[in-house]
């Protein structure tokens, strides 16, 4: 039995699965030219700010540009640029924050909002296709734990 073959029958070493599936989607999303996107999703440089704005607030969270950097895995100058633009391109709006004066909170715009939609429509349509041959019931099984482990890393 080849080691390949070994590693994909232990189903408790699932680490190998999960980092061909990043590496399969990083490269095809930030190969993909805006020309083939959706209209909504043309600007893609902006959706992991707006996504993240969002998981913050959606936790009840404020959403700093701390929170950012730490959500998207970022420095802190790299998540201000990232803010930066995406504020220049009208997706967030930034307010002062209401916990410390010294911070900067960030909202999403309508703009903002209608990426988020289209960005979160897009996600879950691309998953629809990719599950299509499956039940129903591993499609909400797999939803279901992708929904887990992402909570788990957010905490």
């Amino acid at each position: 039995m080849s080691s390949a073959v070994a590693d994909h029958d232990s189903s408790a070493d699932g680490g190998p699965a999960l980092f061909r599936l990043i590496r399969f989607w990083s490269r095809r999303w930030i190969n993909r030219s805006s020309a083939q996107l959706p209209d909504e999703l043309r600007h893609t440089q902006h959706i992991q700010v707006v996504e993240a704005v969002a998981a913050a607030t959606e936790h009840g969270a404020e959403a700093t540009i701390s929170t950012v950097a730490h959500l998207l895995g970022l420095d802190h100058s790299g998540a201000s640029r990232m803010v930066r633009d995406a504020g220049a391109a009208g997706y967030v709006s930034r307010t002062e924050s209401t916990l410390d004066r010294r911070r900067t909170a960030l909202h999403l715009t309508p703009r903002g909002t209608r990426l988020l939609t289209g960005a979160r429509q897009w996600q879950r349509r691309i998953f629809a296709e990719l599950t299509a041959a499956w039940s129903d019931e591993d499609r909400d099984r797999f939803a279901g734990y992708l929904h887990r482990l992402s909570a788990e890393m957010e905490r």
